[in-house]
């Protein structure tokens, strides 16, 4: 039996960039894992696949599960028996714009690679990966990277300075394919500048770069959930070097080299799932 650790993610910047010819939307996403992870213990078995869940609602244990399909993928693709029991504890929300299922499906696979000593390369895992969702890859690799594509073509990138990061998620959850739906329907104004945030990111003006961070999914999440605005501001007033919706929401993430002011903030925010965490 092993462990693994299937880390979180946020978007500290997302964009859309058109529509693909196979129906998916072109995405231009600087991408950053984050310390708050949901835990998994991988073990042989002899009767197929199985998986527990502890914590979170209304989670599947069947192959509606990102973390079912990732083991069903990896045995298919390296040949290997389908025969393995995962036990999933959850941390991340889910429905939160955080990553969690396609972090959950990551560990599996990085998982599988160590149990069964397959010794796939990091681009098979990630082959693997983008069978069972975009995020996935990113969340093999991990660090903060530039994801392009469907999300799937990553440019690692220099790492970043160690930000604590405070996430407040309201009650509300955002179906992501609702929200690139409705994308289509009210493209965003406001698109981020990725290469030059990268460009600003790299010479250490923090101050330049989050002034130019933006999530093209924000204006319309906050339509339907009004309380991302809401926090956004506040964690503002309260400190917070930047404030942005992750993903297609509902998180709100803010960015503070202070301990004291991320736990300030947290201690603040009513009404949510509230984690204080760090880049990882």
């Amino acid at each position: 039996m092993l462990k693994e650790k299937a880390r979180a993610k946020i978007n500290l910047t997302l964009d859309i960039t058109g529509r693909r010819a196979d129906g998916y939307h072109e995405v231009s996403m600087i991408m950053q894992s984050i310390s708050l992870a949901d835990e998994l213990e991988i073990e042989k078995t002899s009767d197929g696949i199985k998986l527990q869940v502890d914590g979170g609602l209304n989670i599947p244990t069947d192959q509606r599960n990102l973390a079912w399909r990732a083991a069903e993928e990896f045995c298919k693709y390296s040949g290997t028996a389908a025969n393995v029991s995962i036990k999933l504890t959850k941390k991340i929300p889910s429905a939160a714009g955080l990553g969690g299922g396609s972090s959950d499906a990551a560990a599996v696979i990085r998982g599988l690679n160590r149990l069964y000593e397959t010794n796939l390369s990091e681009k098979q895992l990630c082959e693997i990966g983008m069978r069972v969702g975009s995020d996935v890859p990113f969340c093999i690799v991990g660090g903060t990277c530039l994801a392009e594509g469907r999300g799937e073509c990553l440019t690692r990138l220099a790492p970043l300075k160690n930000f604590y990061v405070v996430l407040a998620k309201p009650a509300a959850e955002i179906s992501t394919a609702w929200a690139y739906k409705t994308y289509d329907e009210e493209p965003a104004q406001e698109h981020p500048p990725n290469m030059e945030i990268i460009r600003l990111l790299e010479q250490d003006k923090y101050s330049e770069a989050f002034g130019k961070f933006a999530n093209v999914l924000e204006p319309i999440a906050i339509k339907l959930c009004p309380e991302i605005s809401t926090i956004k501001s506040k964690m503002m007033e309260l400190g917070a070097e930047v404030a942005l919706m992750s993903g297609s929401g509902s998180t709100v993430f803010a960015l503070t080299e202070e301990k004291t002011t991320a736990e300030k903030i947290a201690a603040t925010i009513n009404d949510c799932e509230v984690f204080v965490t760090q880049f990882d």
